[in-house]
């Protein structure tokens, strides 16, 4: 048996261990007391998650809308009528048209309505639930490619640029924005006054006429454009919605629809660029027409500068065009234009020959050349710089180099007195030398003058009658 004083031992100290267990508990409490004020209880939490909208849909928007239900790799009602799917447009921009690759770049947002019954969902209130890109892998979406294009993307910035909204019968918008850059087959045998008829054309790239059906939504009403639509080189002169079919040897007919525009060159920039820089070269071609036949560095001159000109505009041109195997209009006013500039320089060599052929048959007769060695008063001025009266001027085939500049100073550096009269005579000069230069002048430059500017101006009013 234990005894009784150490039975009395542990009492005591057992009573004072519970009495400092007692004091370290009431020294917490008032802490545990704080932190279960600020932890919220089971029954808050649960009222908190339903007055919560972004922890409930999450949860229940795929039993919502029955997704693990059904198999939406099919379309609605397989095996039955084709779905329709209603198509709008509202097109943001035109952003490019390049001639060169023949293809037009557009931005635009495309809109599908269509009905699919397993996505219906009851509702009080009749209100859609809109959902972004991340349910659009869950369900079924219509198959759209477009036709003929070249590239084409769907803009992710900030995220990407896709909208579902679901309805509660079923009926589903699911729009889009696009960038596409397409291909437009031009037609520049009027080029540049010409209008060019493009089209971007929509179809399914899986079902067929059976499968699918699409169609304007709103008939022509469904393609929108912005008001402020610009471009640098073309008025766009009509927007219009079409549909049609296209048929596939494999796999059969396929509903398709078209976006129609009608684009119409801005001719003031050519204008400027190009016809009116030709007008100019050839009216300086005819230049050479009144300038003396014995002048040939003069004539030769000009008709080489001319013609060098005008290649240069024809090459620009064609560095900006396509390689097509027709001609353009451009490229008949050009070539008209080149043609008369060359006519100029082959006028001026005939003009030549011919003179030469009648001074060999003059000197075969008379012993004289009658030409350079035969100077007259207009020439002398390009020889010496002052007039030359042809009564008291000497022979020109026999003055020595000593005689000339003696005759220079003479006539140039005399008093006042002795220039009296041959200034006079200088008065007269400018009508003397117009009958003369109009008397030595080839009976082809005097035609020329007339003709040449005749026969452009009657093409210019053909071709501008025809193209414009």
């Amino acid at each position: 048996m234990i005894p009784a004083s150490q039975l009395v031992f542990f009492t005591c100290i057992w009573i004072t261990l519970m009495s400092n267990a007692c004091a370290a508990g009431e020294i917490k409490k008032p802490h545990q007391r704080c932190f279960s004020s600020v932890k919220p209880t089971r029954k808050q939490e649960t009222r908190m998650r339903k007055d919560d909208s972004t922890k409930v849909w999450p949860l229940k928007y795929k039993q919502l809308l029955h997704i693990e239900d059904h198999s939406f790799a099919v379309r609605p009602g397989f095996g039955g009528s084709p779905v329709p799917v209603g198509i709008d447009v509202q097109v943001e921009s035109i952003d490019s048209i390049s001639e060169v690759n023949m293809d037009f770049t557009m931005t635009f947002y495309l809109r599908h309505y269509w009905k699919d019954e397993r996505l219906a969902f009851p509702s009080k209130t009749n209100k859609s639930m809109t959902f972004d890109h991340r349910l659009i892998e869950k369900i079924w979406v219509p198959d759209i490619f477009f036709v003929h294009s070249k590239r084409s993307f769907i803009h992710d910035t900030t995220v990407e640029n896709i909208m579902l909204r679901v309805h509660p019968d079923g009926n589903v918008l699911f729009s889009v924005r696009i960038t596409v850059s397409a291909m437009c087959f031009m037609d520049f045998s009027r080029f540049p006054l010409d209008t060019q008829n493009c089209s971007l054309e929509l179809e399914s790239y899986a079902y067929n006429e059976e499968d699918l059906m699409l169609y304007w939504k709103h008939g022509n009403k469904s393609l929108n454009t912005d008001e402020h639509i610009s471009l640098s080189q073309f008025f766009i002169e009509e927007f219009s919605a079409s549909s049609g079919f296209a048929f596939y040897s494999s796999t059969g007919w396929y509903h398709r629809l078209f976006i129609n525009f009608v684009l119409r060159r801005h001719i003031f920039f050519f204008v400027l660029q190009t016809y009116f820089p030709a007008v100019l070269m050839v009216m300086l071609s005819w230049v050479s027409f009144w300038i003396d036949q014995r002048a040939v560095p003069a004539r030769v001159s000009l008709g080489i500068t001319t013609v060098l000109t005008m290649s240069t505009i024809l090459s620009g041109v064609s560095a900006s065009m396509p390689q097509v195997s027709y001609v353009k209009a451009v490229d008949v006013y050009l070539w008209v234009s080149s043609l008369f500039v060359f006519l100029s320089v082959l006028e001026y060599a005939a003009v030549n020959y011919l003179t030469t052929v009648k001074e060999r048959k003059q000197f075969k007769k008379t012993g004289k050349i009658s030409g350079m060695y035969s100077i007259d008063a207009a020439q002398a001025i390009a020889f010496d710089g002052c007039y030359h009266d042809s009564t008291t001027d000497t022979d020109q085939t026999s003055f020595s180099l000593h005689s000339e500049e003696d005759s220079m100073q003479e006539r140039c550096t005399g008093n006042l007195s002795t220039d009296s009269p041959r200034i006079k005579r200088r008065k007269s000069l400018g009508g003397q030398v117009g009958r003369i230069i109009l008397e030595n002048n080839h009976v082809i430059d005097t035609y020329s003058r007339i003709l040449f500017p005749i026969v452009y101006i009657t093409f210019n009013l053909f071709y501008w009658s025809i193209y414009v």
